[in-house]
């Protein structure tokens, strides 16, 4: 058989197989254990050692976290007497602590944008300074020009009507 005349043949073995695979996957698929938590009811260490186990210290009982909730139930444990993660902090402490390292961790990442944005800024500004003092610089070398020409101008108009000064700082008198 050639390319093309394969194709209707293998199609039912193609269905097949992933009807087969999917039907035969689902009931494979095994029930889940039993909660181990229940199981390491002896200490706070053993019932730990399963991440999904949660300690409550004053009943000593080891039960599963609660995963449809956030925060365990009150009814389950109180938070200050609930143990998940390590036995020597409790659920409250557990939850201020990661709260506050979260909240100064953002306001870091804040500030250094800020700064950043601030440099960058100043930079900016440095800039556009640099350039004012450009333009002033350019500004008040055409005045001077401006001003030596009048100057030049005005002697030269002193000097057609011989009204020059000798001392320039002198009032001039009429004769």
């Amino acid at each position: 058989m050639s390319g093309p005349e394969r194709v209707p043949a293998l199609l039912p073995a193609l269905v097949w197989l992933l009807c087969g695979a999917t039907g035969g996957a689902e009931a494979q698929t095994p029930a889940p254990l039993s909660a181990p938590c229940a199981l390491s009811n002896s200490s706070c260490d053993e019932c730990l050692k399963n991440v999904s186990c949660l300690w409550c210290e004053p009943l000593k009982v080891c039960s599963d976290y609660p995963v449809g909730s956030v925060l365990p139930p009150p009814s389950l444990c109180p938070l200050n007497d609930a143990r998940w993660g390590v036995c020597w902090v409790n659920f409250q402490t557990l939850i201020i602590t990661v709260s506050v390292l979260a909240g100064l961790l953002l306001i870091a990442i804040l500030v250094c944008c800020c700064f950043c944005c601030c440099k960058c800024e100043k930079i900016g500004n440095k800039r556009e300074d640099a350039r004012m003092e450009r333009q002033n610089h350019i500004r008040k070398a055409r005045q001077k020009e401006r001003r030596t020409e009048m100057q030049l101008r005005h002697d030269e108009i002193r000097q057609k009507y011989g009204i020059t000064k000798k001392n320039p700082y002198s009032r001039m008198e009429d004769d």
